[in-house]
């Protein structure tokens, strides 16, 4: 998917946030915007979580990617806006399930449960699996209340 512009908004709190510093330089031929937090000293994650998901939500951004500690609550927060398909991937087979079974337009990753090569795994099949649509889509078509 690299070969168009892809935008990626990046985020998470500080159990995330030297992932966030690692996949921001492997994500380097992506265009990728950090919406914090900056520093690894401890914040609030749905700030940062709402920030990314309202940027993937209002088309200004293609994907998100979310990091914290178990990546439950980024995707928990995330979830919570209209659009938003966050999924938790602690593995590539999951990455590449939820783009697509799900159309996830949103990567959580549990950094206190990954090492940073699979992480960066995680992320590149993410970003390089396409939605199947068919059945699949009649079901994601049902996710929004």
């Amino acid at each position: 998917m690299s070969e168009t512009k892809i935008k990626i908004a990046i985020g998470g709190d500080h159990a995330g946030f030297e992932y966030k510093e690692v996949l921001k330089n492997f994500l380097k031929n992506y265009e990728v915007k950090d919406f914090g937090p900056h520093s690894s000293a401890s914040v609030d994650y749905p700030d940062f979580a709402h920030s990314v998901a309202s940027a993937v939500e209002n088309g200004e951004f293609t994907f998100g990617i979310l990091l914290c500690g178990s990546a439950n609550g980024v995707a928990i927060t995330a979830n919570k806006h209209s659009g938003i398909r966050a999924g938790l991937c602690w593995e590539n087979e999951v990455a590449a399930l939820v783009r697509k079974h799900n159309d996830a337009n949103i990567l959580c990753i549990p950094a206190r449960f990954v090492s940073e090569e699979l992480a960066k795994e995680i992320t590149t099949t993410f970003l390089n699996t396409t939605f199947e649509g068919g059945r699949h889509q009649i079901r994601v078509d049902k996710i929004s209340c």
